[in-house]
């Protein structure tokens, strides 16, 4: 069951908008006092005799001080965001103008709530669940169409529904089992274990379905870092200024220019990619920093999701280039080749390299073939079109959850095929139920929820 926690039951107020100066800025203050806070320094209208949902212009005044003209947003519990009675006070921008309000707030017994707050108490009143909570943080760190859809779909409920599919199927079955158990005198069997048997693999094709979709989640949340890596004055910087379409990286004849990594974020189809243009990688060197460049760059190459190896159509053999990707497959890096300068290329040296796979040519200078790139960086990472509309885990803590669901159901599997007992099974699906309601938070501690909602900004 959902934990009820104690000393939840006072008001809080916070900031709901980003510190700073702006047009308007937003208070927000829930609990128990929020209409007693706010008609005291509201003289204008008597706010307990409003109706819900309505807003209200008047003046802010604390005694014989105003503060300044609001706009008040009433919401009475439990038709609102937390379940409690809520008023948003729309503001002026003015930092000073906010402070003079959470003063007069606060000196009313409403203390500032603590990061995430104000979701939690949607949390502990019923108005979503875990899962659901969880999305609203990665709504708001959303940079890209794909990460934006992917948390609505969570927040609205879509992942939740999935697992509640999956907890009442194994409920339906635990009840018949524990039935069993009462009756075990007379050796009656309620559930029926080739049903049963059946259920447990669909469960397990959905759960595994589940857990592969973190792949792409990850990337949906967090982006590809992608490597460029390539011998002094292939032109990586010139691809890197090309595919950003700026000049972020300096750019010379002069093999060596880039001595440090360069890191930038390209939006590619929804898709954040994040671009390392990296050191000239050269086996010997007797420069010092050119050394570390080097070292720098063999580390991000290994640590990136993609590697793209740019030569120099017309400095490159086809037995140095086969050598390079024989070394690649040994460490399993995932590599798409690039061959640069093809603007100045003859055919017949392209046609040396076109029997590699995942080979390409460009011109990084005249941006020839940047946009078959891109794409093909975008297929490469995602193997597909990103369908936001299924559910796309992408928090960790859930992932973590439903491989020990997996786990949970493989035991279960193995018991029914070495005829355990009705007690033995119901304890594995105990353990299933367990970690399905680690997800939605039916199943949770407080150290947990503090933990959480602290990565919450404050005033959400």
């Amino acid at each position: 069951m959902r934990m009820q926690l104690q000393g939840w039951d006072d008001t809080i107020v916070a900031m709901a908008t980003a510190p700073g100066i702006g047009a308007i800025a937003v208070i927000r203050i829930s609990g128990p006092k929020s209409f007693d806070v706010m008609n005291e320094l509201f003289p204008k209208k008597d706010l307990f005799v409003q109706a819900s949902h309505t807003l209200h212009v008047g003046l802010l005044k604390d005694g014989d001080i105003v503060l300044d003209e609001v706009v008040l947003s009433l919401y009475r519990g439990p038709k609102s965001y937390t379940g409690e009675d809520v008023i948003e006070i729309s503001c002026h921008g003015s930092p000073y103008i906010q402070e003079q309000i959470l003063q007069a707030i606060t000196k009313r017994g409403v203390r500032l709530a603590k990061p995430g707050e104000f979701t939690q108490r949607a949390f502990l009143k019923g108005k979503m669940d875990l899962a659901q909570a969880e999305a609203v943080a990665d709504l708001i760190a959303s940079n890209t169409e794909a990460s934006k859809r992917a948390a609505l779909h969570t927040m609205r409920g879509g992942f939740s529904s999935d697992l509640s599919q999956l907890r009442e199927a194994l409920i339906s079955f635990s009840a018949l089992i524990e039935l069993e158990l009462d009756f075990s005198q007379e050796d009656l069997e309620f559930a029926d274990r080739t049903q049963f048997k059946n259920l447990i693999t669909q469960l397990k094709e959905t759960t595994a379905a589940l857990i592969g979709s973190f792949k792409l989640g990850n990337v949906i949340k967090n982006g590809v870092q992608v490597a460029i890596i390539g011998k002094p004055n292939a032109g990586k910087s010139t691809l890197l200024n090309t595919l950003l379409n700026e000049n972020r990286a300096i750019v010379s004849d002069i093999a060596g220019t880039t001595r440090d990594t360069i890191e930038e974020v390209l939006n590619i189809d929804g898709v954040l990619f994040r671009l390392i243009d990296t050191a000239g990688i050269r086996e010997h060197t007797d420069d010092a920093i050119e050394q570390i460049g080097v070292s720098k760059s063999k580390e991000k190459m290994r640590a990136a999701q993609v590697v793209i190896y740019l030569y120099d159509l017309l400095n490159m053999n086809v037995e140095e280039l086969q050598q390079i990707v024989n070394e690649f497959e040994q460490e399993n890096i995932n590599y798409i080749l690039v061959g640069n300068k093809a603007d100045t290329a003859t055919a017949a040296i392209m046609t040396q390299f076109v029997a590699f796979k995942n080979s390409m040519f460009i011109s990084a200078k005249k941006n020839v073939q940047i946009e078959t790139l891109k794409k093909l960086l975008v297929e490469n990472t995602i193997h597909g079109n990103i369908n936001t509309e299924s559910t796309i885990v992408t928090n960790a803590r859930h992932y973590e959850a439903l491989v020990g669901l997996m786990q949970s159901l493989n035991e279960v599997e193995q018991g029914l095929s070495n005829q355990l007992p009705g007690d033995l099974l119901a304890l594995d699906i105990r353990q299933c139920l367990h970690y399905l309601g680690t997800i939605t938070g039916s199943i949770t501690h407080e150290d947990q929820l503090d933990y959480i909602f602290s990565k919450f900004c404050i005033g959400k």
